[in-house]
């Protein structure tokens, strides 16, 4: 279900050094968090004076993750979905996790992170149904892999919420009695009503992220139970609006560096999508939320 190995390739197998370009330093390939405030309802633009850097708005949201799983020293913890590595780097050398394992099912990003030669870190690459770990972990931290698991077919069909069930009901089998959860998704909200936008919006969905889709706020509060529960939810639109908007800011400073190694297509297509996402955020289409979930014993 969902997302294929030749899906996933697609969309992060292009070239470590293609992402490395116009990504933070850490490589991590989902919203960063430039506002702190509760009270405000809209953050500055993108560029403000005193905002956050890309780099320290990616360190943030990794801090808040580590709090939803209740990580420290004393935790193990299973990164689904893992990435290049980003968050088992900030887990292992800043929180200092005991041990840290992360699964994807992209060779690209598996290969980065054994090259990194990160402490007390193993990664491998397995879809989540396959995987079968060798012990159970005290924590569980996963990134924006759940748009991973149905794909837009599936999710007509109405399976999105027992595949989601599926996904909460193994991440209880691998963990410890009292585990948290630090979870974050993109987020489907209002659907559009303008043609450019629908055809921008499909367009990335079938041709950078083929066999998956975003799920439903809903959707994921239903498939919860009866093995996690929600202890809180905090969406972040805006934030992920920023992020997109400072992934496309470094692209199109290295255009022609793109357009000379990796050809017109890749570059064009990238700029395409990366716009799509600043309008999907500002215009609601889109939202992002982290949760905090316990394992229910």
């Amino acid at each position: 279900m969902g997302s294929t190995k030749a899906d996933i390739a697609v969309s992060y197998d292009v070239s470590n050094e293609f992402f490395r370009l116009w990504l933070d330093e850490s490589m991590s390939y989902t919203c960063g968090i430039f506002d702190d405030s509760d009270k405000r309802a809209e953050m500055p633009p993108p560029g403000h004076p005193g905002e956050r850097s890309l780099e320290e708005a990616q360190r943030e949201k990794h801090r808040i993750l580590a709090g939803f799983a209740h990580l420290d020293r004393s935790k193990s913890f299973l990164d689904i979905g893992c990435g290049w590595g980003a968050n088992l780097e900030y887990q292992a050398t800043v929180t200092g996790v005991k041990h840290a394992h992360g699964i994807t099912l992209s060779e690209a990003q598996a290969a980065e992170i054994r090259r990194r030669g990160l402490p007390n870190v193993t990664a491998e690459v397995c879809s989540y149904l396959d995987y079968k770990p060798s012990q159970k972990f005290d924590s569980i931290i996963s990134i924006c892999m759940m748009e991973h698991i149905v794909s837009p077919q599936e999710a007509r069909e109405g399976k999105s919420i027992p595949a989601y069930r599926n996904y909460f009901r193994l991440a209880h089998e691998w963990t410890k009695p009292g585990a948290y959860f630090g979870l974050q998704t993109i987020l489907r909200n209002f659907v559009p009503r303008d043609r450019q936008d629908v055809k921008d919006v499909g367009w990335v969905t079938y041709e950078i992220f083929p066999g998956g889709i975003t799920p439903r706020l809903e959707e994921i509060i239903a498939a919860v139970n009866p093995y996690w529960e929600v202890l809180e939810v905090k969406t972040r639109r805006l934030d992920y609006m920023k992020t997109t908007w400072h992934w496309r800011d470094r692209l199109r400073r290295n255009e022609a560096k793109i357009r000379a190694q990796w050809g017109d297509k890749v570059y064009e297509d990238y700029d395409r999508y990366l716009s799509t996402c600043v309008r999907g955020f500002e215009k609601h289409y889109q939202s992002l939320a982290q949760y905090s979930l316990k394992r229910i014993d």
